[in-house]
């Protein structure tokens, strides 16, 4: 599968041909990309309006339907004094499950979305383009299946200005990816 050149009305280009548009980190994920039956060419990149970065707004202006856009949410799960990290990936339709699944995979007495300065200095990304690419290594990326099985899927690029879409399975195929079923409930 082939990542759409346009997605709604966005339009999009090969990432690594405007990593200008991608947050540092990102680059360096997209660069690194070592997967055979994905190759970095299917990231693709558009430019948006950073004052429509976030879900509602973006799809809405951009035409792009909620269940083909995935938002990465950052929770911090702590027990005894330590605070663990993971990425959520979710559809937009949904919400990620923090005080069920998620918990319970960090092992958190308490698990919450990360500070807004917390979360952004910890992944080098503006807050409301958080993606799962780039992402420190030891943090476990939690795919919900169906992100994971979407054809393509437009995330954020560690920058509001713009959006990236790939195919759903290079989620799952992320270092320290972990799909699982209902990560994402309905909103």
């Amino acid at each position: 599968m082939s990542t759409p050149s346009a997605f709604g009305t966005l339009k999009a280009v090969p990432a690594l041909d405007r990593t200008d548009l991608l947050a540092p980190p990102v680059t360096a994920a997209i660069r690194e990309w070592d997967h055979s039956d994905i190759p970095a060419g299917e990231f693709q990149v558009a430019e948006i309006d950073p004052e429509l970065a976030d879900t509602a707004a973006f799809c809405a202006a951009y035409d792009v339907a909620l269940d083909a856009s995935a938002n990465c949410v950052i929770i911090a799960g702590k027990r005894g004094g330590e605070t663990r990290y993971a990425a959520c990936m979710v559809l937009a339709t949904t919400r990620a499950d923090v005080n069920g699944v998620v918990r319970r995979r960090l092992d958190a007495r308490k698990a919450s979305f990360a500070p807004m300065d917390d979360a952004v200095a910890r992944t080098g990304m503006e807050y409301g383009g958080i993606t799962a690419f780039g992402l420190p290594a030891d943090w476990p990326v939690l795919v919900d299946r169906r992100v994971a099985e979407s054809a393509g899927v437009v995330v954020g690029s560690g920058l509001r200005r713009s959006k990236l879409l790939v195919p759903g399975r290079a989620l799952a195929g992320l270092p320290g990816a972990e799909v699982l079923d209902d990560l994402g409930l309905p909103t």
